[in-house]
């Protein structure tokens, strides 16, 4: 029950702002406005003022890396090597690796702090820091075996992923965190306040982003990216948590991530690199829709059912 009273509140704020979609309120590009700025500005002040005077000294760090690399590697070798199974169509299969792996970031920090406060959002931000800039240099990696575009190469994404403002924000917040800097005096009430309005405004953007009428028709692709990515990929990463020695903390928060749905920007990157975006939409809705009831499932059983097998 406390996992469903953490998580209720985090996809009611989500259906809020699909409600929002449908009646095309306040209308214009309010919405599309809010989440650059959410994205751009809030976020990066939530994460520098999370970090900033958190207790790093409690996350293994290096564990933690070494679970997310590990959790990467296994999963991208999985869908490769089921892509027969999957589509034949190179195009259709980005949007079954996107959705398979990615993760909806809004999501991930408000269910971290909903779920495990803030050291778990402290662990998440860790966690997004490493994870973020891999995961976008295999999705390249993809697109470019398997559809050949490379207008948008290794270069730029790394380019990308340093302008990246999560990172950013990670980065700074860990600097001001391991150089005894923190936020000093009134900064830190100042930062406080301003990232309050980052997990309701990313949500409500989360809710106004899905695509209804995406979904009509279930498909293969979509079907199989859904499973792979909410059950599948939560049960590696649970493994692979124990077998790294994480702490019951930290594999929670691992979980946490890889039971997401997909993130929603995986639209934009398969418009960009040749990838089904049409497909890439419907998944991101579905995945989105879905998660709603297989996130409390999968952690409220998955991790203790395993726990048995490692003890």
């Amino acid at each position: 029950m406390l996992i469903i009273d953490a998580l209720v509140p985090v996809f009611m704020v989500i259906m809020a702002g699909t409600l929002l979609n449908i009646f095309r309120f306040p209308g214009g590009d309010f919405w599309p406005l809010v989440e650059r700025f959410t994205y751009f500005f809030l976020f990066p002040v939530m994460l520098i003022s999370k970090m900033a005077n958190a207790r790093i000294d409690q996350v293994a760090v290096d564990k933690v890396a070494l679970a997310i690399i590990l959790l990467l590697f296994a999963m991208t070798a999985f869908v490769v090597v089921l892509k027969p199974l999957l589509t034949r169509s190179g195009p259709v299969f980005t949007s079954v690796y996107q959705g398979g792996l990615r993760f909806n970031t809004y999501v991930v920090l408000a269910a971290a702090e909903a779920l495990y406060g803030g050291a778990g959002l402290t662990i998440a931000a860790v966690a997004m820091a490493i994870m973020i800039p891999l995961i976008n240099v295999f999705c390249v990696f993809i697109f470019t075996l398997y559809v050949g575009q490379s207008g948008s190469g290794l270069g730029a994404t790394l380019k990308a992923i340093a302008k990246n403002p999560l990172i950013v924000g990670c980065v700074v917040g860990i600097g001001l965190n391991i150089t005894g800097i923190g936020l000093p005096g009134w900064s830190a009430a100042a930062f406080n306040i301003i990232s309050n309005a980052a997990l309701p405004l990313g949500l409500l953007a989360v809710g106004f982003a899905l695509n209804l009428r995406s979904i009509r028709e279930a498909s293969w692709p979509l079907i199989s990216s859904s499973l792979i990515k909410l059950f599948i990929m939560p049960l590696v990463a649970t493994v692979i948590g124990y077998l790294v020695g994480l702490s019951e903390l930290e594999i929670g928060v691992l979980l946490l991530f890889a039971a997401m749905p997909t993130a929603t920007s995986s639209y934009i990157l398969a418009r960009q690199l040749g990838g089904h975006a049409p497909l890439m939409a419907a998944i991101t809705t579905a995945q989105t829709l879905l998660a709603m009831v297989t996130l409390p499932v999968v952690l409220q059983f998955l991790p203790g059912s395993l726990a048995l097998l490692f003890s």
